[in-house]
């Protein structure tokens, strides 16, 4: 056991390193078995993905984007790709109702001076195939997350480069779909990523890497936290539809947004599951309650316990209440040490730091620092390059694990991942053009409540 410290020896077992704060170019290493320096890496370089975060990407051919979803984060993420790279025509938008799609043309042509023209804007449930179909190189998927397994399909069945915003699925049936679809590009050399952006932000990737290098050594377990605030919400105005009411205020609503546990927490168990080398639980246990929510049919607060294999657990808490504290990033925990986000720091087991992000020097280097702006800049190169990229698969395992989280929370039963993988958990509405829901089966969920 020269260079390695197992689970079993850990407890009994304390990192000897005195010293400061260090960069990532001259970490401080350690090893309770004998004081070797070595250390013994999750995965091998060249095992794991680290992208190229350059300010902007390299010069190309030119591309055209199309995007489904013209809410909020949709005309974002539009800035983020023009932002990101050179050559990105804005060609297409698609959203289920006009006024939405309005808007973010009206923003296109009030900041950026574009103008996409009337023949290639579409209205309706079916205007993300008439975007696809349009003569886009790659599409920006931004809908409410019930919808993005139907809209990737699709693009991917079309030959086209996705950009899809986290989670990437609300139920069973979008995880299958979308681990399926995930293979079809990456053997169609696709580049997709998603909105995780934490996979390419320079404090978050630099530990990424440190920690695959074995850094804080074999993962025992993590905490993950999004607490805020409660989010927005839309009263049903008249003339309104059930399906109509619902979309607009789609956040507050589980079959179109997974709960928040799944549309907004997914981040922060996507960061766990990431950095502990792309391992999914076997089980969750958990809890949740509704105390203030104004709309909808979704709870206030979750308390998830995820089990791993080897023994690793991770506690998940989230929570969008106002008036209470916020709390919102990542700890993960090693036989050599913790990783927070808090800090963006690598300490041993005594509170000597390993590693710390060097802000002062990454500022000074680099002009572009937005993850969001990033990420797009990572999609445009591939693109170009003709080179695959699949972030899909797990992000879909990290949306899956919410779901499970929210079923357990749900139902107050432990729920596995073998049975969650295989329900025939499915929160498509029938006919839903027709604009009818029963939304009297739309409530609050009681643990035990058979």
């Amino acid at each position: 056991m020269a260079n390695k410290i197992s689970r079993r020896d850990f407890f009994g077992c304390s990192a000897a390193l005195g010293g400061a704060a260090l960069l990532s170019s001259s970490p401080i290493l350690t090893s309770c078995s004998g004081g070797s320096s070595k250390m013994v890496p999750l995965k091998k370089k060249g095992e794991y993905y680290i992208p190229v975060l350059a300010d902007k990407a390299d010069p190309g051919r030119e591309l055209k984007v199309g995007l489904i979803g013209c809410g909020g984060r949709g005309s974002g993420a539009l800035h983020n790709v023009l932002n990101a790279a050179d050559g990105i025509i804005v060609h297409a938008l698609g959203d289920v109702y006009e006024d939405r799609l309005n808007d973010v043309r009206a923003m296109l042509q009030r900041d950026r001076g574009i103008e996409v023209p009337s023949e290639n804007c579409f209205i309706g449930f079916d205007a993300y195939k008439k975007v696809i179909d349009s003569g886009v190189d790659m599409v920006i998927v931004t809908t409410p997350p019930l919808f993005r397994p139907y809209h990737f399909q699709y693009a991917v069945e079309k030959g086209i480069h996705c950009f899809l915003e986290k989670p990437i699925e609300v139920d069973a049936k979008g995880y299958r779909m979308n681990i399926a679809t995930a293979r079809q590009a990456q053997a169609k050399g696709l580049a997709v990523i998603c909105g995780t952006q934490r996979h390419h932000q320079r404090t978050y990737v630099e530990a990424y890497d440190l920690i695959q290098q074995g850094m804080i050594g074999e993962i025992t377990g993590g905490n993950v936290y999004w607490n805020q605030d409660q989010l927005w919400y839309r009263e049903r105005q008249q003339g309104w539809s059930d399906v109509e009411w619902n979309i607009r205020d789609w956040v507050n609503w589980t079959w179109l947004s997974g709960d928040h546990i799944v549309e907004q927490h997914v981040h922060n168990i996507d960061v766990f599951m990431w950095m502990a080398g792309g391992i999914t639980p076997i089980k969750a246990t958990g809890f949740g309650s509704r105390f203030r929510r104004v709309t909808g049919d979704q709870y206030d607060n979750f308390s998830i316990d995820f089990e791993f294999e080897n023994g690793v657990r991770l506690h998940s808490m989230c929570r969008q209440i106002n008036g209470c504290d916020n709390k919102v990033g990542e700890i993960v925990h090693g036989t050599k040490g913790v990783w927070s986000s808090f800090d963006h720091a690598i300490k041993d087991w005594n509170g000597n730091v390993l590693w710390a992000y060097n802000h002062a020097e990454n500022e000074a280097k680099f002009a572009q620092h937005d993850p969001y702006t990033l990420e797009h800049v990572d999609w445009v190169n591939h693109i170009r390059k003709g080179e695959p990229l699949d972030e899909a698969t797990l992000c879909a395992q990290s949306s899956l694990a919410g779901i499970m989280g929210r079923e357990s929370a749900y139902t107050g039963k432990e729920i596995t991942w073998e049975a969650m993988s295989a329900s025939e958990l499915d929160l498509m509405p029938a006919n839903i053009e027709s604009g009818v829901l029963d939304l009297a089966s739309y409530k609050v969920p009681v643990p035990g409540d058979k």
